[in-house]
């Protein structure tokens, strides 16, 4: 059996280890880190615990749960946690995606740039405010411009870290889209370094992903020029 001291050591590492992985952003998972069963209550049941929960946290902080203003904020943030900001975590909520024949015989590179987007950092649960710039090269096939959109707010509605966003988004385009000449570029402020911690509100986070044909200087290059248009 472990000493008490033993014991007392290993929480403190797993305590410091922890705080490391958060302070800094350290990325532990390409894949969200989901339980098997993070599906089996409802929305309605998961608002009721959150709601319930939520209203805890309030009352551990010393904040008036009978006062007008804060008495259905629990409710508030359980419907906005499920319904909102984190609705990219279930399945179901994934954007249905059309193809089209590409009867243009639009072969060069198309980008759809300035995508607006709020994400919530996974460590501290504060918000990742950003922009993404999306581009492919058709193989054949095209899908309506605002499938694009879509696609980069399903995963950023749920906690994130920038680089799982990049792949997961450049994932789902690839296989969406049936080709590898995908790119993604992510410009990113996160309020986990801007509010707190260090609490530098100048900078941003950039991350990218470039696939088959982009993935060489000159498609760089030109994409890069895309986005300075």
């Amino acid at each position: 059996m472990k000493s008490l001291i033993e014991t007392q050591e290993h929480t403190f590492i797993e305590e410091l280890t922890d705080d490391i992985i958060g302070n800094d952003h350290i990325l532990t998972s390409l894949e969200t880190p989901l339980r098997p069963d993070a599906f089996e209550l409802s929305d309605h049941e998961k608002k009721q615990q959150i709601a319930s929960l939520f209203g805890e946290i309030m009352n551990v902080l010393g904040l008036d749960l009978t006062d007008d203003s804060l008495k259905g904020t629990p409710q508030r943030v359980a419907k906005m946690y499920v319904d909102e900001i984190f609705s990219g975590l279930h399945p179901k909520n994934k954007p249905k995606v059309a193809l089209f024949d590409n009867k243009y015989q639009y072969n060069q590179m198309l980008v759809e740039k300035n995508i607006t987007f709020y994400s919530n950092c996974e460590h501290h649960f504060v918000p990742i405010i950003g922009k993404a710039h999306v581009a492919y090269i058709s193989s054949g096939k095209v899908i309506g411009l605002s499938k694009l959109n879509r696609i980069v707010q399903y995963y950023a509605k749920r906690p994130q870290v920038q680089e799982r966003l990049t792949n997961q988004i450049a994932e789902e385009l690839m296989d969406v889209l049936q080709t590898e000449d995908v790119a993604v570029i992510i410009d990113a402020k996160h309020l986990c370094v801007a509010s707190r911690g260090i609490k530098d509100d100048t900078s941003s986070t950039v991350t990218a992903f470039y696939g088959g044909q982009f993935d060489t200087e000159k498609k760089i290059t030109e994409l890069q020029n895309y986005l300075k248009l």
